[in-house]
């Protein structure tokens, strides 16, 4: 008798761009209310889901690997064990890649929210995970996520997930931080800052040649809906207005150029091209790539 499958193959996915190949490192996944959602009704927004066939919020929590000019960069180390057991993986999937966490010499951050930054250092010891990286990030993540009147008007959710952990996380690295403002922070990848959903939340353009792929960072928490409806703003965004402000840049950047597109919580791997659909936009999915 042959036993099925007990769990699914790991969560890597590697695709090239030029001479660049950007390996999509899955983090797992975190259920949640359609309650932190603004500027749209619950019904709404499960409608929307509903209709692509979505019965719930599961969002996607992805990293990327990119391997340029014989460097290895991680951008976002997914959330650690600070959220959900369901996420957490992105060691296990860099190492099922075949990547040792060692040989990676620089991590890039979109931002110091959990599921980003809270798999930087192991929680307990403050051990680095990857103990030969500098550590990127726009120059306003750190002065908002370490400024205590910030976290005194935080909620206690705010506090001890977002300002605490990010402070946590990140200070291991303190003697190899590298701060910017814009502009090309590795081999081939320019930051393009977004502000809105953090003080310095940055999206990144890969680009090798002729060929680009934008990694939108956190652009949409829940796809479906907000590329129907980009005034759709999550409870945690520290600036709604201007996080919508940004989200309609990017789209109308990624639909006018015809950018290939991925993000931290598009659906595994993530890769897509976005296209105008009424007032709003469309995502549409990248076939599988067979070869490199």
């Amino acid at each position: 008798m042959i036993d099925p499958p007990q769990q699914q193959i790991p969560g890597v996915y590697h695709r090239r761009v030029g001479d660049i190949v950007v390996t999509a490192i899955s983090d797992g996944f975190l259920d949640g209310s359609m309650q932190v959602l603004r500027n749209i009704s619950v019904d709404e927004a499960t409608s929307i889901l509903a209709t692509s066939f979505r019965p719930a919020r599961r969002t996607s929590v992805n990293a990327f690997l990119i391997h340029s000019a014989g460097r290895l960069a991680l951008i976002d180390t997914g959330s650690g064990n600070y959220l959900l057991p369901t996420a957490g993986k992105v060691v296990a999937n860099i190492r099922a890649a075949g990547v040792d966490p060692a040989s990676i010499d620089t991590v890039i951050l979109t931002h110091m929210h959990p599921d980003h930054s809270a798999g930087l250092a192991d929680r307990n010891t403050g051990q680095r995970y990857f103990p030969n990286a500098e550590l990127v990030m726009h120059e306003r993540e750190p002065v908002h996520w370490f400024d205590d009147a910030n976290m005194a008007k935080g909620t206690d959710r705010e506090k001890r997930d977002f300002f605490q952990a990010g402070r946590e996380q990140v200070t291991p690295y303190k003697d190899r931080w590298r701060l910017f403002k814009a502009g090309e922070v590795f081999p081939g990848v320019t930051a393009i800052p977004r502000p809105g959903h953090t003080p310095g939340h940055t999206t990144y353009m890969v680009s090798s040649g002729k060929e680009q792929l934008l990694i939108w960072a956190d652009t949409v928490h829940v796809p479906e809906v907000q590329t129907a409806r980009p005034e759709v703003c999550m409870d945690f965004d520290t600036d709604k207005g201007l996080a919508e402000e940004s989200r309609r840049k990017t789209f109308d950047m990624v639909a006018t150029d015809r950018l290939l597109v991925t993000g931290m919580h598009l659906h595994f791997p993530g890769f897509a091209h976005l296209v105008r659909d009424g007032a709003g936009y469309r995502l549409v999915p990248e076939v599988w790539q067979h070869a490199l």
